[in-house]
């Protein structure tokens, strides 16, 4: 068993940090022996690997994996397709109906990893139905990625939802577009704050106005 690292231009932060990297596989390596833990080991890099360094325009943060069975893809707030929708998801999708006026279709976020949008997850693991579980073990590797993403990229969209997801601010220089709102589960998302954000309208207008594609949110 190992991780199945980016064959793509995510090299350069993947070989600065392998001595980390080897400090959490040897972490990690005995909870998959021992225990349930979510997504598969294979897709722990999923997100990297669908979403090149060079084509990254929008990065979205999640907290932690979905961390009930068959859920977790690699991609936060994603599922594959035909599994049950979790809440915070059946918010997201009702928000880019909002914003964007029509239904898209797909669970699955592969489609939108594939046009640059980095779906990171602040822990890329979490043991079954132990929300936070393996935030210890992922925390300052993806912290130290946030910051690479500020300093090497130039113009890039940080959508982030939640207390959580906003403590990155931090670690992200002026140059970029950040787009903040509460977190999309319902307990937040209904006190106000999530819905009417226009996150996907908005993205796309500050990558058109910069000379860059748009996300095709819609699928």
């Amino acid at each position: 068993m190992s991780f199945t690292l980016p064959s793509n231009d995510w090299n350069e932060y993947f070989t600065d940090t392998k001595s980390e990297l080897k400090i959490i596989y040897d972490k990690i390596e005995s909870y998959y022996d021992e225990c349930s833990i979510y997504p598969p080991i294979s897709q722990i890099f999923k997100a990297f690997e669908l979403c090149s360094f060079d084509n990254l325009k929008v990065v979205i943060i999640g907290q932690d994996c979905y961390h009930g069975p068959g859920q977790a893809n690699g991609l936060c707030f994603s599922v594959d397709n035909g599994v049950k929708i979790p809440p915070s998801l059946r918010n997201i999708l009702k928000e880019m109906k909002n914003d964007l006026g029509d239904v898209r279709q797909d669970t699955d976020f592969t489609s939108l990893s594939e046009q640059g949008v980095l779906l990171l997850n602040a822990s890329l693991s979490v043991l079954d139905h132990s929300a936070g579980s393996h935030m210890h073990v992922w925390q300052d590797f993806t912290d130290s990625l946030i910051k690479y993403i500020s300093s090497k990229k130039n113009k890039v969209v940080f959508i982030l939802w939640g207390n959580f997801a906003k403590s990155k601010k931090a670690f992200i220089e002026d140059r970029h577009c950040i787009l903040e709102g509460t977190h999309p589960s319902p307990l937040s998302a209904n006190r106000g704050g999530f819905f009417g954000g226009q996150y996907f309208s908005k993205a796309n207008e500050f990558l058109e106005s910069n000379g860059m594609k748009s996300i095709k949110w819609l699928r």
